[in-house]
């Protein structure tokens, strides 16, 4: 099965990165608030470049200088089955420890490539 991991990143300002193994690569949203847990809440997700697959095991601090310089941890990690893949969004099933249940990525095309919104639609 395929990973997901979420990087709870203290950089400029606290966000966190949730990172799903699509395509043998991370692909990576950053996202402003905590992940939602609860079906009914949204949160914006911005995409962000790729990640390769073995920084889904990384933890430390990027040093000053260097993109996204700050703190990384990870907020939760586990495996996702991928329900359904089209060009504006992304449906699948979180088996963390935090995060569990049916996500949704939906791409707002007109807000940009990168804008997409991130929420539960259903419990475990």
């Amino acid at each position: 099965m395929p990973i997901f991991v979420v990087h709870k990143h203290q950089a400029t300002n606290l966000h966190w990165d949730l990172r799903l193994e699509l395509d043998n690569v991370l692909k990576s949203w950053a996202v402003p608030k905590e992940p939602p847990t609860i079906p009914g809440i949204k949160r914006l997700a911005i995409q962000v470049e790729d990640h390769p697959l073995d920084y889904a095991d990384f933890e430390g601090e990027l040093p000053e200088g260097e993109y996204g310089a700050g703190k990384v941890e990870i907020w939760d990690k586990g495996e996702y089955e991928l329900s359904d893949r089209e060009i504006n969004s992304i449906k699948f099933k979180l088996l963390g420890k935090k995060l569990k249940g049916i996500y949704v990525l939906f791409r707002f095309p007109k807000a940009g490539d990168k804008a997409w919104l991130f929420f539960k639609i259903k419990r475990p």
